[in-house]
């Protein structure tokens, strides 16, 4: 059974750093691209980062293009992404995704592309 599981999630102020983790189970990341979304109270999910392991793509939205860093863990079979420079409007619920497609694209997504997700995981970025 495909499954994946966030943590790391948590309260940090601005300008913090986070790491979020996505714990694979049942398939291995060789062979899909693993996206990051988010989605904030009253706004819609949003693909913030994706990577494939195979290819070596990586891509990021503006918005935490230089703040944001996806890597993978091949022993772990676990997915990262670290935040840098956290900004109150970073605050969303975050979910990672596999797109059996393998292909990260540009803008990240299209969500419909990814068909297996976690439950998802709470930042807050507050003074």
């Amino acid at each position: 059974q495909l499954q994946l599981v966030e943590s790391g999630g948590g309260l940090v102020q601005p300008g913090g750093s986070l790491r979020l983790s996505c714990a694979a189970s049942g398939f291995t990341l060789d062979y899909y691209t693993i996206g990051w979304f988010r989605q904030a109270p009253g706004k819609e999910r949003e693909g913030t980062s994706c990577i494939s392991r195979s290819t070596g793509s990586t891509n990021y939205a503006d918005s935490v293009k230089g703040r944001f860093t996806i890597s993978t863990d091949n022993a772990k079979n676990t997915v990262y992404l670290l935040m840098n420079s956290l900004k109150p409007e970073d605050t969303a619920v975050y979910y990672c995704a596999a797109d059996l497609t393998n292909t990260c694209r540009f803008p990240v997504g299209p969500l419909n592309f990814y068909a297996y997700w976690g439950q998802g995981t709470q930042v807050t970025v507050s003074s």
